[in-house]
């Protein structure tokens, strides 16, 4: 819905308003396709920049998927050396799932204090 506020104000123009158009009122330079060449260099980098570092990290992670099974293979034979005692220990001490949300909640009803005393 359009507000009868901006079609009157479209209606109704005075003298300044027409000078106004009628100072940028123009017609376009001939320029021989030279905009619409920059035009599609520029969006040419610019699907060049887009696509440039998905395809690099996607590379990466192919010649980096053999020396990563290598790591996860070690830690996995270093975690048979760890005595269970500690394992249970340091699990314990993990924070659950209910101690986790409590914290979220805590923190977004603070960012949200925060924002209500800023307005």
């Amino acid at each position: 819905m359009i507000s009868k506020i901006i079609n009157m104000a479209e209606r109704i123009k005075d003298a300044e308003d027409r000078l106004l158009e009628s100072m940028f009122e123009s017609v376009p330079v001939a320029d021989d396709g030279f905009s619409a060449k920059i035009v599609r260099k520029v969006s040419r980098r610019l699907w060049l920049r887009r696509l440039t570092l998905p395809v690099a990290a996607a590379i990466g992670a192919l010649f980096a998927v053999k020396p990563l099974a290598g790591v996860v293979k070690a830690l996995a034979g270093l975690s048979a050396l760890i005595p269970q005692d500690m394992i249970s220990t340091t699990t314990n001490m993990i924070p659950q799932a209910q101690t986790i949300v409590l914290g979220a909640l805590l923190l977004a009803a603070c960012l949200l204090g925060l924002r209500t005393l800023e307005d």
